[in-house]
């Protein structure tokens, strides 16, 4: 049941955040006339800015074993930022601290709900309880995009209201996590979590399983386009109206919706590694929609098929991945030691691809990152490979 609460908690937690994030490149770019690269700086702390504090928050509640109260001040903060939206008005000063701050109620959230999860479920069917998870936070960036489409339909221009009903479902997701979710109580003693520090953490990249993880989710992290530049490039090349934009992350969430328990099964029987590998391979697919001579919404749906395809593929799975490798009295560390180099790392492909568009043209700036994936995934399959050799042969020496 745990699981069940996390995965509702998301669900409506989600339905507010996407209601902001799908919003919030209309917002900036056609309604206060932010340049690319303003609001690739802004969509890159929007991305990567929560890694700041995830190790901390994993260290906190991995130390004193209390993941439910470290992950609720996570989620109370954020819903907290639902009223600074109203109050920052267009302001870009404003923008940027209420999306720090949101960001940072991410951080320190995230790794301690995936801790719970995986304490609450048979290591066998990691795969599968992620993929649950994930299906029901996808379930509210479904909803989300849906409300803020009929919000802006009904009040055209009404940003306000969108916020007022984000911070609703805010709330909503706070009280199932703080009168539901319970604490799993941990295998390891209380002088094992104690051991949770800084140099601990840092110490988990001593094992080659779980460095591999974190050197190739931050490499593939650093070749990763956004979704709101992803779908700001299919409105430039489509030319669909404006309102219409939010449903783009409809078509997404889905997509994700429906594959990411089947998914999630097929990673615990076939190898959660190949399956991972396979949905980063299909982003090439995805962002050479862009570059078509022309792209109709024929193109445009076989690129949001794909991309929510790669999402059901990798995020889930690869916190399954990195769970099966993890001692559990730091779990949690390394978890959020993992996601704040992916974290980083689509901090920087924000900037970067911003500052592309800006410099040279979209064209050119997809292009190099059709190169960067390609290269990305290669070299992660290429470690993949030679880690099952070296665990393989670990295997062989003992027996």
């Amino acid at each position: 049941m745990n699981v069940l609460f996390l995965g509702l908690t998301s669900l409506f937690t989600d339905i507010s955040s996407e209601m902001v994030s799908t919003v919030l490149p209309l917002y900036v770019v056609f309604h206060l006339g932010f340049t690319p690269l303003q609001f690739g700086i802004l969509d890159g702390l929007y991305q990567g800015v929560a890694a700041l504090v995830r190790v901390i928050s994993g260290i906190v509640a991995d130390r004193w074993r209390r993941h439910k109260e470290v992950a609720a001040f996570g989620y109370g903060l954020s819903a907290v930022c639902r009223l600074g939206l109203l109050a920052a008005g267009g302001t870009w000063s404003g923008l940027v601290g209420i999306v720090l701050l949101d960001r940072v109620g991410k951080g320190v959230r995230t790794a301690p709900r995936d801790a719970l999860i995986s304490l609450s479920t048979d290591p066998a069917h990691l795969g599968l309880a992620f993929g649950v998870h994930r299906a029901l936070d996808t379930a509210g960036a479904l909803l989300g995009p849906l409300l803020a489409f009929g919000l802006l339909m009904l009040v055209p221009d009404g940003f306000d209201a969108v916020f007022v009903a984000s911070l609703c479902a805010a709330l909503v997701g706070f009280g199932i996590l703080t009168l539901f979710v319970e604490n799993r109580p941990s295998l390891h003693t209380m002088s094992e979590a104690r051991g949770a520090t800084c140099r601990s953490t840092v110490e988990l990249l001593n094992v080659p399983r779980f460095r591999v993880l974190v050197v190739a989710g931050t490499a593939l992290g650093v070749a990763t386009m956004s979704d709101g530049f992803l779908y700001l490039g299919l409105q430039r090349r489509v030319g669909f109206d404006e309102g219409l934009f939010p449903l783009l992350f409809v078509m997404t969430a889905l997509v994700y919706f429906i594959l990411a328990v089947p998914v999630g099964r097929l990673a615990d029987r076939v190898g959660r590694g190949r399956v991972f590998l396979g949905g980063y391979a299909l982003l090439p697919l995805v962002y050479l929609t862009l570059l078509l001579p022309t792209v109709g919404y024929v193109e445009l749906f076989a690129c949001l098929l794909l991309l929510g395809a790669y999402y059901a593929a990798t995020d889930g799975v690869l916190m399954a991945l990195a769970s099966a490798v993890l001692p559990p009295h730091l779990r949690t560390s390394g978890l959020a030691l993992l996601t704040t180099g992916t974290g980083v790392a689509r901090l920087l492909a924000s900037v970067l691809l911003g500052a592309l568009w800006s410099w040279w043209t979209l064209e050119t700036a997809v292009l190099i990152f059709v190169v960067g994936i390609v290269v990305a995934v290669a070299l992660a399959g290429i470690a993949f490979i030679r880690l099952e050799r070296i665990v393989d042969h670990e295997h062989a020496t003992i027996s």
